[in-house]
């Protein structure tokens, strides 16, 4: 157990709510990139949308805690409870918060969840070395890196040819407007999942924090009201949207009509909450992408940009180190002040 004044402890956990914000504003593309670029609503009344349903998470672990095994996770799954200070909980922090604002910059898809995860596990081993690494909960995260989008892909592919079928002898009026109708329930149902796995990634760091210095004792519970600040504060970051990372999603990787909106959304929504239930902080982004490839290559292979596909590839592959690395550095530092 670690002292740490007062008045140290609610800075870290203002930079915690911090990241929540900067998280929910980097990834408010994984909740409304298909409705906008479709034009199915206005980009306000797509980010109020979204916004509402990320917040509206909290009342579902509420009827539901087990949907908190994100949280156990990301704070004590990947470097031991007990191996975690104050210091290596402020390196994990601006690593992911380094990357996220480098990604968002440039208007690149990647992933907040892994950031934190990168900064985490840099800040930890810089800490405590690599044996402090808890590898089962790194390797299902590091797994699900791989699993999440080709997983939702295929899942989003089959979902357009199943609702094809399904209104084969619809006319077009009346499947256009049945897609619309069932792409915002969709869009919605993933806004939900959203708010659902990202905040817990906060909500694990401020808890492990607290138990780290002495506030929490006991099984590891995240306390109701480090629940419903993250998710008032990722609901917010979402709220600000991220236009840049928006086009790249909605448009840049392929042309979304609304049965494709709908079958990306919904095909994500199912991948997320499934992650949430089995406590693996998947990436929403890395998943969505997966899905909105999925859905432009059912329709034919050379509507999706391979190119733009690639360039947000390479983002995934070097997050988790480079956040890592920032993070480690950042934790150094601290020893040095």
């Amino acid at each position: 157990m670690y002292s740490l004044a007062f008045p140290l402890l609610v800075g870290l956990i203002a930079v915690a709510l911090a990241f929540d914000f900067l998280n929910g504003l980097h990834d408010a593309a994984n909740s409304i990139a298909t409705v906008v670029s479709t034009r199915l609503l206005k980009p306000v009344h797509a980010v109020l949308f979204a916004g509402f349903f990320n917040f509206a998470a909290y009342f579902l672990t509420i009827t539901f805690p087990s949907l908190h095994a994100v949280a156990s996770t990301i704070g004590k799954g990947l470097i031991a409870q007990e191996l975690v200070t104050p210091a290596v909980v402020f390196g994990a922090l601006v690593g992911a918060m380094f990357w996220n604002v480098v990604t968002w910059l440039k208007g690149i898809p990647s992933s907040s969840s892994h950031a934190l995860v990168g900064g985490m596990i840099g800040s930890g081993v810089a800490h405590a070395g690599i044996t402090g690494v808890q590898w089962s909960g790194l390797n299902k995260t590091l797994i699900a890196i791989v699993l999440s989008p080709v997983l939702g892909m295929i899942l989003s592919m089959l979902i357009m040819l199943i609702s094809s079928w399904l209104f084969r002898r619809a006319s077009n009026r009346v499947a256009e407007r049945s897609f619309r109708a069932l792409h915002l329930i969709s869009s919605g149902a993933y806004s939900l999942s959203h708010g659902l796995n990202d905040a817990q990634k906060t909500m694990g760091i401020i808890t492990v924090l607290l138990f780290s210095t002495g506030y929490l004792h006991g099984d590891f519970e995240v306390p109701h009201w480090v629940a419903i600040s993250c998710y008032v504060a990722m609901g917010l970051g979402t709220l600000t949207g991220g236009w840049k990372i928006i086009e790249t999603m909605g448009s840049r990787i392929t042309k979304l009509s609304q049965h494709q909106g709908f079958s990306a959304s919904l095909g994500g929504s199912v991948m997320v909450f499934a992650a949430s239930l089995l406590g693996i902080p998947v990436s929403t982004t890395h998943t969505i992408t997966g899905c909105i490839i999925g859905a432009g290559v059912a329709r034919r292979a050379s509507a999706v940009r391979w190119g733009v596909a690639q360039n947000v590839l390479v983002a995934w592959i070097i997050t988790i180190p480079a956040s890592a690395a920032v993070g480690a550095l950042f934790y150094l530092l601290t020893t040095l002040i």
